[in-house]
């Protein structure tokens, strides 16, 4: 009789280095291999984040797009800022003269000398400003300056004095290394002549773009609108009518509502400074007016303007009373000016404001904290425009809950919602249903009240037996 080798059981696990893997491939049923089971309406882990990577790279791409477009148009802004530059700001001025402009063409005036009467008028009042306090500023400057030295050294003197009685070693040293590097400045006064001279002209021809830009502007900015409806089509034409009305209206609200509290900031300041005996009363609060177009960091600035004055030419005394009103003056203009005024032409929260004006100015300087408001302002009307025509299409919303301050606007509006009509159609034809989605959260809260309410039942039955056990051992003893 011979040896026949041994041939394993199927269930006899082998063994060697493979014996693990072999076990372990026999542990899996058949229905683990399964990708989904229809039965237990289960799908495989890997199908679920498929589906959600496909949608984040999606969403990715597009955002991707998005920021590229973004850094290009900064790119391009970079390259022509010199063009644009007087461009932003002729249109700035002419939310200001367009309404008399407009008054003067609906009685009677023809464009080109209603656009002309109102550029005379405002640079003929700008021009009237600037001769009153040029004069002022550079006859008080010079007393000012040695005026200036004096204060610190009473200001030394104080400190040296009780109750402080601080050594002011340190403080000598500095303004000794300050005058030491005025002097040493000194001998490049003519190459900073000469600089500003070519700034100056800069200035100069910067100015007569801004001029002849107005004036064109003033005249002709009534046909802009129709010429964009004409270029672009009829839809694209009227959601630009809507947009750029809705930007203008904002942009220019802002700079009258920002023009009427500057001006009481600058009244209030200069009579507290004149009633004080601050010199250049009348000067400050030219500052302070136009300061008051950048917002919170311009009036700070202005206020510590005014107290640096004061401190200077009067004493410290002086310099407290300056703080504590230019403090008043600015709890006037955050607390009742900015909430009435300003709240119904820009709609923006106060941080949105503040990172604005220090990104621009940041950014472009003194100009571009002037300007980040008012941009910001336009940007924000873009976005509310372009969240309410979604609503629109979402059916969030009806054509009679939307306010829009165009024909145009309320024609483009009826469409999205004839859009939006048909786009939701199609999205419960393929199968998805806002009505079953909101069902099934309504049933999921519920079953979370019945899971709390039989949570709480239980507390109350364990707390129940506990007191009548605890009740039944009392009697027992």
């Amino acid at each position: 009789m011979t040896d026949e080798p041994e041939t394993p059981e199927k269930d006899q696990s082998p063994s060697g280095s493979t014996a693990v893997g072999a076990a372990d491939s026999t542990d899996y049923d058949a229905n683990d291999l399964a990708l989904d089971d229809p039965e237990k309406d289960i799908v495989d882990r890997s199908v679920v984040v498929s589906t959600f990577l496909k949608k984040l790279a999606w969403w990715a791409l597009r955002l991707f797009v998005i920021a590229a477009g973004g850094y290009v148009v900064w790119l391009l802004i970079q390259q022509f800022w010199a063009g644009l530059q007087p461009m932003i700001l002729a249109l700035i001025i002419c939310t200001v003269l367009a309404p008399p402009t407009t008054w003067l063409r609906r009685i009677g005036f023809p464009d080109a000398l209603a656009a002309l009467v109102s550029i005379l008028l405002f640079f003929g009042i700008l021009g009237g400003i600037i001769a009153l306090i040029a004069p002022d500023l550079v006859r008080q400057s010079q007393v000012l300056y040695l005026q200036a030295f004096a204060g610190v050294q009473r200001l030394i003197l104080w400190v040296q004095g009780p109750p402080l009685e601080l050594n002011t070693e340190g403080i000598e040293n500095v303004l000794n290394d300050i005058a030491s590097w005025l002097q040493d400045q000194a001998t490049s006064i003519a190459g900073g002549v000469v600089s500003g001279i070519s700034t100056a002209t800069s200035w100069i021809i910067q100015l007569f773009m801004i001029l002849v830009l107005v004036v064109f502007f003033l005249k002709d900015g009534h046909k802009f609108l129709p010429w964009v409806r004409q270029m672009f089509g009829r839809r694209m034409g009227w959601h630009a009518t809507e947009m750029l009305t809705r930007s203008w209206t904002t942009l220019g609200g802002y700079i009258r509502a920002q023009a009427i509290v500057s001006a009481v900031d600058a009244f209030f300041i200069g009579l507290g400074l004149w009633l004080i005996g601050v010199p250049m009363a009348f000067t400050l609060a030219i500052i302070t007016f136009v300061a008051g177009f950048i917002p919170y960091i311009g009036p700070i600035v202005a206020g510590a303007l005014s107290v640096l004055v004061a401190l200077v030419s009067l004493g410290f005394e002086e310099a407290i009373l300056a703080l504590l009103l230019a403090v008043a003056v600015q709890q006037l203009e955050g607390n009742i000016l900015n909430p009435v005024l300003q709240s119904k032409a820009m709609k923006l929260h106060p941080v949105i404001v503040l990172i604005s004006v220090v990104v621009g100015g940041s950014m472009l300087g003194i100009l571009g904290a002037f300007l980040a408001v008012p941009v910001a302002a336009v940007i924000a009307v873009g976005l509310r425009y372009l969240i309410g025509m979604i609503t629109l299409q979402a059916g969030e919303k009806t054509i009679d809950d939307m306010e829009f301050v165009t024909p145009e606007g309320r024609a483009v509006g009826q469409l999205n919602q004839q859009q939006g009509r048909t786009l939701r159609e199609e999205w419960r034809k393929e199968g998805h249903s806002s009505a079953e989605f909101a069902q099934l959260v309504e049933e999921d809260q519920k079953k979370e009240e019945a899971d709390s309410e039989d949570e709480k039942a239980s507390d109350n039955k364990a707390a129940k037996k506990f007191f009548e056990q605890a009740i039944g051992k009392f009697r027992k003893r």
